[in-house]
Parts: structure tokens; C-alpha cells; sequence
């Protein structure tokens, strides 16, 4: 069975963007990068692997979900495909997008992932944001946190709102890096 994947960049506040979905204070640049390219280079946008030569053949992904804000943030740029080189899967209620290995859908998320699972092929990312997060958490097996050494203050939580339910995870891994981002990972007990 497929693994979904929640891989996101939080702050140490746990969020995963600002107020109005900012996220140019998370750190790009750093130590970090080259290890965390070559093990999860399938979630570098298409263009910008292409452009800096970041490797997709490590091939842990084929599918990406996104709600609509995560996936709108390219569109003032002309992006309407930022993952060509996966399946990507874009809820919303009341949007529509055409692009390459681009499907926006209605469907529920939950039931859609259930169906995803079911198929051949690679692990699930889930990109954001964090209301489709808190929507399908239950179905989420790994957590890979790239935790940031900054603080937001507010913004969108890495968990949107979500009812009280907790949910144990055991830590896989963690790789503290000199820039100050901490890599950890975790699978969800039980699965």
C-alpha cells in the first residue's frame, strides 16, 4: 500500500506560511539543502530543478496534493503546473486550473486518498496546506518536518483547524543541520 506523506517546511511556532501565506523567510539557502534535495528532489518545483540541476531520480514521489491556496501561489507567475513532473491532485470546491498531469477536484479528500493508496506506485506527498493537512491527517503515515529556526508569530498552523484528537507518531530520524534547520521524521504508531 502507498504512504502518504506529509513533507512541509514548519517554523519552530509551527507554522507553515504567514497570515496571508507568505513563506520567503523559510530558509532556501544552507547546508541543509543538498541533503534534503537528494532525498526528497521530487518536491523541487519542475522549473526550478530543472534550473539548478536538482536530481528527480531518486523517484520517492509521484503524486502531489495541494489544496488551492498551496497550489494558487504560482499562478501570479504563470505557473499553472509547478510539479510536471508528478500527478498532481489540487482540492477545491470552487476553482478550476488547467495544466500538465494537473487535475483539480471537488472529490472528498479523504476518500481520495484512501483511493490513492490503493494504486501502484510511489508514496503520496502531501505538499499543503494546512486545512487539507488537518482534513486528512488521519490518513497521514510519515511526517517529515523540516523545522526552521524562526518564529512567525501567526499564520497558517502546519495543522489547520483540527478538532482534538490526538494521534501518536514515533520519530524515525533527525538531522540537525548548521543553518539551524532540523530535519525530523516520523511514522504514525500503529500503521
Amino acid at each position: 500500500m502507498r504512504e502518504l506523506v506529509y513533507y512541509v517546511a514548519v517554523s519552530l511556532d509551527g507554522y507553515i506560511a504567514g497570515p496571508d501565506g507568505q513563506f520567503d523567510a523559510l530558509l532556501s539557502e544552507g547546508d541543509h539543502m543538498a541533503a534534503i534535495n537528494e532525498r526528497f528532489g521530487d518536491t523541487v518545483p519542475t522549473d526550478i530543478a530543472d534550473a539548478l540541476g536538482v536530481s528527480r531520480d531518486g523517484g520517492m514521489f509521484d503524486t502531489v496534493l495541494m489544496g488551492w491556496n498551496t497550489y494558487a501561489v504560482g499562478l501570479p507567475f504563470g505557473v499553472t503546473s509547478p510539479y510536471r513532473h508528478l500527478r498532481q491532485i489540487v482540492f477545491s470546491r470552487s476553482h478550476e486550473a488547467a495544466g500538465e498531469n494537473l487535475e483539480v477536484t471537488a472529490s472528498d479528500p479523504v476518500e481520495t486518498v484512501r483511493a490513492l493508496k490503493e494504486q501502484d506506485g510511489g508514496a503520496i506527498w502531501l505538499c499543503g496546506g494546512g486545512e487539507l493537512a488537518a482534513a486528512i491527517a488521519d490518513e497521514i503515515d510519515r511526517l517529515v518536518l523540516k523545522r526552521n529556526p524562526l518564529l512567525f508569530g501567526t499564520g497558517i498552523p502546519l495543522f489547520g483547524r483540527r478538532p482534538y484528537a490526538p494521534r501518536r507518531f514515533s520519530e524515525v530520524g533527525t538531522t540537525a543541520f548548521g543553518s539551524g534547520v532540523v530535519l525530523s521524521e516520523y511514522v504514525r504508531m500503529g500503521a
